[in-house]
């Protein structure tokens, strides 16, 4: 059994909770880590995630072998345990609209929870698309949990187990680990807890000197009528994926603001310096890569309100990657799209020229318009720029209709 590191009080490795609409991703993320992260009014009110959702907990284990999370010790308030390690949960929106929003958030996933609920037949679109994004994003770690089974018969639990088999047969997810729970009861949360521990590992990290962060979420923290001697400065949101970043620290966020003169615009990096760190409810000085972190800075709160900053990178200065408006990127398109309950999935097309493709390169959005396009590979002009070293994964998606389809990945040349 291995225990924390020294430096155990950071998150060190993201999961996310990847699956259908309403199959209980949130309420799992809830049971445990005690965190609700439906917090946008308009999430509140139709009662699905929209943005990337973020919660930070801990595995602990007793001496007798049993597993639970942070505040949940089997005798209570005043039970004992070795604590295993701090985790970072990333709860992805389930509904077939914001898929762009889960690709971005499965870049910064080591690992993933595919939910599937047993009360519906499996598989459901996004269980299926979702699936999808996490074998281009190279995702390998995944358990799926079976849940909702407080509310169904054995018998059809078992059914429900035989199509998650029949489901995830000749996929990355094959020999992942299925486990039943029930989220809203804490049924078999001690089970489920064990198979991550064995399941997603914590990655190795560089622990070189540099330092590259991809931001997820940005805000402006300060209450409307704040007198302007009290502002705070803005902060960003994300996960560290090289190296660590200090309290004092100059870092260069890119592709930056957007600055128009004339009829000519052109993105300039934004130079910041970090005020202060946290990362599982603690202020710390130094923060290395692995888990969620936010990260103050004395920037205007009105460039990081709202998210503005979602899908920037950040670094230290020097080491930003390159600003793309036009890529060249090799192509690996998948067979078939995704298809809806019922549907015949259907073929997927070679790349066209001038077609327009979203992609999504670490947590960052844009569209491009393909050039020169060819089986294999394509150039791409870019209507958002995006900061990215050669080399780097890009998820591609095609206007079907009324939405994007995911139907492949590139990779920057």
């Amino acid at each position: 059994m291995k225990l924390a590191r020294a430096n155990s009080k950071q998150p060190e490795v993201n999961i996310g909770m990847v699956g259908h609409v309403d199959h209980g991703k949130t309420t799992l993320t809830q049971a445990l880590s005690g965190t609700w992260t439906d917090t946008h009014s308009e999430e509140r009110k139709r009662g699905i995630s929209i943005k990337l959702g973020y919660a930070d907990t801990s595995f602990h284990v007793t001496k007798e072998g049993e597993h639970y999370a942070k505040g949940k010790h089997p005798d209570g308030e005043k039970g004992k345990g070795d604590l295993l390690r701090v985790v970072s949960f990333v709860d992805a929106p389930g509904h077939e609209t914001l898929m762009a929003v889960m690709i971005s958030g499965a870049s910064i996933m080591d690992g993933a929870l595919l939910l599937v609920a047993a009360t519906e037949k499996c598989p459901q679109p996004q269980t299926k698309e979702h699936l999808a994004a996490l074998e281009i994003a190279g995702i390998e770690n995944i358990v799926i949990v079976q849940n909702k089974i407080d509310i169904v018969s054995k018998e059809r639990a078992i059914e429900s187990y035989k199509e998650i088999k029949d489901f995830v047969s000749g996929t990355i997810a094959e020999d992942a680990p299925i486990i039943p729970v029930s989220a809203h009861h804490d049924v078999n949360l001690d089970i489920l807890i064990e198979t991550i521990e064995k399941t997603i590992p914590t990655p190795d990290r560089t622990e070189d000197e540099s330092g590259l962060m991809y931001v997820a979420r940005s805000f402006d923290i300060n209450r409307p009528g704040t007198r302007p001697a009290k502002l705070r400065g803005g902060v960003i949101g994300g996960s560290i994926v090289e190296g660590e970043f200090s309290e004092g620290d100059e870092i260069v966020i890119g592709p930056g603001r957007k600055i128009e003169k004339g009829n000519k615009a052109t993105w300039e990096p934004i130079e910041a310096v970090v005020s202060t760190m946290q990362g599982g409810g603690l202020n710390l000085d130094t923060m290395h890569a692995g888990g969620l972190c936010g990260m103050a800075t004395f920037l205007d709160p009105s460039i990081t309100t709202s998210d503005n900053l979602s899908g920037q990178v950040v670094a230290r200065k020097g080491d930003l990657p390159e600003v793309h408006t036009k890529v060249s990127i090799s192509v690996n398109l998948m067979s078939h799209m995704v298809a809806g309950d019922g549907q015949a999935p259907e073929k997927i097309q070679p790349l066209r020229n001038n077609e327009m493709l979203m992609l999504n390169v670490a947590t960052a959005t844009s569209v491009g318009t393909t050039r020169n396009a060819e089986k294999g590979r394509t150039d791409l002009e870019l209507r958002l720029p995006i900061c990215a070293d050669k080399g780097q994964r890009i998820s591609l998606s095609r206007r079907i209709g009324s939405r994007w389809r995911l139907i492949g990945y590139g990779r920057i040349e």
